[in-house]
């Protein structure tokens, strides 16, 4: 190891990129693995948890890291690639060990975990050090104080936190991109993630809904509150949301279709009422849509909304009232590209690409697919017999319908997983 710091805090290595000796980056850091033994000897850090391509998390033992630094850990680059499969004498020290209730008996101080730091010990091997003890909040303070003290002076760490809670997990998961977040939250243990998912606000939830594999969001919706899973849902795009319901229980579906805002619902319900991997079923229904009086400023004013996807922010769609889909008669589609190129104050309407050709919602994936690659479009509209708009089918809602099952879990088949060797 060189030029190493002495001491690292493991929060902070959380999504840090992982690079081989070339200078190219293999993975990203997710977590920490460690062997707790006692509350007495110091637990080892047997290595990282480091997500690679496709999603897949796979060990990296500390023996194979040669340097860690403010914004990177470099490895020898020999990385098995093999999926990480957590045993029952390590411990995950994002996914468990934060958030569990400790005492520090010296001053009588209770609090949670809040960080851990590891340092490397004389015999190069790296080992947990120092706790960071947060205590809970008093009176206007929204944070308590916060003491970091030796390992052996705190108390609480080996044993099962039936209550544990997950304020400082989730602070680690608000900072991620919602995929990396999913990732997260796919492994955790259950107890833990149940915790995440009852912290996490509806929003939150719904945009990491959207990146989990089916199974994942039919577990995590299934055992929420009917309430709260059709508020879920209604945060949702429509199209991820008629997905997840079609894989519910009908009774379920009805339920929850009842307690959603009836526009939410109706639109989702148009949605499946739409045939499996055709347009209709896998369009989004509410693109940047407006009307033959909006102006290039409007225009760019509607796709710099933070929520659009890169796709939906590429065309504005101009119709006849009503604008909300299904529309009055579709006049055309603006790329924005051109509308950068037009003065602010002329009519989007000046700048219709009239050549463009639609998708009807019969239309099977495969005629989708060829009608964007042929045409180089990440969007493109979808307009029923008597030129209605009805949604637009983005290359990401494409690709989600393409690819493999289990896609979302960097993986075929779960039978074929096994142990990674440690070391």
């Amino acid at each position: 190891m060189s030029s190493s710091p002495s001491r690292v805090f493991v929060a902070r290595l959380v999504g840090l990129p992982i690079f081989d000796p070339t200078g190219e980056q293999v993975g990203k850091v997710r977590d920490v693995v460690v062997a707790v033994r006692s509350e007495v000897h110091q637990p080892r850090v047997l290595g990282l948890v480091g997500e690679v391509f496709g999603r897949r998390r796979v060990f990296v033992p500390m023996t194979r890291v040669t340097n860690i630094d403010a914004g990177q850990v470099y490895t020898t680059g020999l990385l098995n690639m093999r999926r990480f499969e957590q045993r029952s004498t390590e411990t995950l020290v994002i996914g468990q060990m934060l958030d569990r209730s400790v005492r520090i008996p010296s001053s009588e101080v209770a609090g949670t975990v809040y960080d851990v730091a590891m340092e490397q010990a004389r015999n190069r091997d790296w080992v947990i050090s120092r706790i960071a003890v947060r205590e809970p909040g008093k009176g206007l303070r929204r944070r308590g104080q916060t003491h970091v003290v030796e390992w052996r002076d705190v108390e609480g760490l080996t044993h099962r936190d039936e209550s544990q809670g997950a304020t400082n997990l989730l602070h680690a998961i608000h900072e991620m991109k919602p995929a990396d977040a999913a990732t997260m939250i796919h492994e955790l243990p259950p107890e833990r993630r149940s915790a995440v998912v009852a912290a996490l606000d509806d929003e939150r939830l719904a945009d990491v809904l959207e990146e989990l594999s089916d199974d994942d969001q039919v577990e995590i919706l299934s055992a929420l509150e009917s309430e709260r899973a059709a508020d879920v849902l209604e945060e949702m795009s429509a199209d991820d949301a008629a997905d997840l319901i079609a894989e519910l229980p009908p009774e379920t579906a009805t339920v929850l279709l009842d307690l959603m805002e009836p526009e939410e619902a109706e639109d989702v319900k148009r949605l499946m009422s739409y045939v499996e991997d055709t347009a209709g079923a896998m369009m989004t229904p509410e693109p940047v849509i407006l009307g033959p009086d909006a102006t290039v400023a409007d225009a760019l004013a509607h796709v710099r909304d933070p929520d659009l996807t890169p796709s939906l922010a590429s065309q504005v769609f101009i119709c006849r009232q009503p604008l909300e889909t299904p529309t009055g008669r579709f006049l055309g589609a603006a790329h924005i590209q051109r509308l950068l190129r037009e003065p602010p104050s002329s009519l989007v309407a000046g700048a219709l690409d009239d050549r463009l050709e639609a998708l009807r919602p019969e239309m099977s994936i495969d005629d989708v697919a060829a009608h964007l690659a042929t045409y180089n479009l990440v969007l493109a509209p979808v307009l029923d017999e008597a030129g209605h708009l009805l949604g637009a089918v983005t290359v990401d809602d494409l690709l989600d319908h393409m690819l493999p099952e289990g896609w979302r879990d960097g993986e075929r088949g779960r039978r074929q997983r096994r142990a990674v060797p440690r070391g």
